[in-house]
């Protein structure tokens, strides 16, 4: 893909009304792609509005609300070229705490959502040749740490998920990518905090949940955070290389974390993960 031919394509990005998805689509909208930013909430897409980029009410657990996104913008634009799949969170608790209702929330947010969308948009790829899946995971889909067993194994799904999408892909002209951010100056730390303290601070696992939930909202202000802006660079480099790679890892502690979780046995990588935070 060139920068002569940007603005024939459209891109659908999720979770565009904060953070890395706000970052993405002004990043894209930028390089004269026509954007679309989705979000659940109309309210939260007016910051995008105002910053002249073309807006979609999205909810990835609602199958009505993903045909009705995909319906919308592909009869105003006739396709979709490329595909954010950016809408996700973390909630963090003891694996003995978590409701299991809540476990499948997020993986119906950040697995079965993904996938859903994915599904509704290929035939349009399909059909013109060309389309690009960018999926965020995190370097939570490689490394675990404590308390986050069900946001963990979501990342390592999305992985999985995309690696076998992007064989099958292939031959239809359609390439899937993954973006795998580290500590990111966002909300999504503060959220995996509150969601932490909230199911795990009573009973046999309080004293370390509040711990970690301490520690983690410090980690997640401090100033040496890579902000979104520049993880927001990763993914325009993934639209418009014409030969992407198939993961950007990208972000504070995110290299250096992988490179020890291949190098380390298991059990010290446990060791160093449970006294690290």
């Amino acid at each position: 893909m060139t920068k002569n031919d940007n603005s024939s394509k459209v891109v659908l990005v999720t979770g565009a009304s904060s953070g890395i998805g706000y970052e993405v689509a002004l990043q894209l909208k930028a390089k004269n792609f026509i954007v679309y930013g989705a979000a659940r909430r109309a309210d939260k897409l007016k910051v995008l509005e105002d910053r002249g980029i073309k807006t979609v009410i999205l909810d990835v657990t609602d199958e009505d609300s993903m045909n009705s996104c995909v319906d919308t913008i592909v009869k105003k634009e006739g396709k979709i070229d490329i595909l954010i799949n950016n809408a996700g969170y973390g909630s963090y608790g003891a694996v003995e705490d978590v409701e299991i209702d809540e476990a499948r929330r997020q993986f119906e947010v950040n697995l079965f959502g993904l996938a859903s969308l994915t599904q509704k948009v290929l035939p349009y790829m399909r059909d013109n040749h060309f389309g690009r899946i960018i999926n965020t995971s995190s370097m939570g889909g490689k490394a675990h740490t404590k308390f986050g067993a069900w946001y963990h194994a979501t990342k390592f799904a999305v992985e999985g998920f995309s690696d076998c999408l992007r064989i099958e892909t292939k031959e239809f002209g359609v390439d899937v990518v993954l973006v795998e951010p580290g500590m990111i100056r966002t909300n999504w730390g503060m959220i995996a905090a509150d969601n932490l303290k909230k199911t795990s601070s009573n009973g046999a696992y309080a004293k370390q949940a509040e711990k970690y939930a301490k520690n983690f909202r410090k980690s997640y202000t401090s100033k040496r955070l890579t902000g979104p802006a520049r993880v927001a660079q990763e993914y325009v480099k993934a639209c418009t290389a014409r030969k992407p790679k198939t993961r950007y890892l990208v972000g504070t502690f995110s290299h250096s974390l992988i490179f020890f979780r291949r190098i380390l046995t298991d059990r010290m990588y446990d060791r160093i993960i449970a006294s690290a935070i």
